[in-house]
């Protein structure tokens, strides 16, 4: 089982940056494919986008796609999901999940093990 900790998240104007940390806390991070989720208010958790245990390829979700990247580095057990261009609909609770030896593309179901979230909120 792998413990999770997000970290980085607040308060940002529409058009601003964050960027989201999660410290995993396992001897074998580099053989986890991790994503990040989001839940906004009142909406069910959805996909935000992953990054690949081997060769670290990344998916995102559409609505993501051209303003947050997501990266990793082995070294500290962390991945990230830099966030610009904020959008007011981002507004969410952000979570880190692991999955072992997983795809990319898994599906949510997938993944084993997640963080207890971070509170993102855009204003307008």
């Amino acid at each position: 089982q792998v413990h999770l900790v997000e970290s980085g998240g607040g308060l940002v104007q529409a058009g601003g940056s964050l960027r989201l940390s999660c410290l995993a806390s396992t001897r074998t991070f580099a053989n986890y494919s991790m994503g990040w989720f989001r839940q906004p208010p009142g909406k069910q958790r959805e996909f935000v986008g992953a990054i690949s245990w081997a060769g670290g390829g990344t998916h995102y979700a559409g609505s993501v796609e051209g303003r947050f990247t997501i990266s990793r580095d082995n070294a500290k057990n962390t991945v990230y999901l830099q966030m610009n261009s904020l959008k007011p609909e981002d507004t969410a609770v952000y979570y880190c999940a692991a999955n072992l030896r997983g795809s990319r593309y898994s599906p949510m179901y997938e993944y084993t093990d997640w963080g207890q979230g971070t509170q993102v909120t855009v204003s307008s």
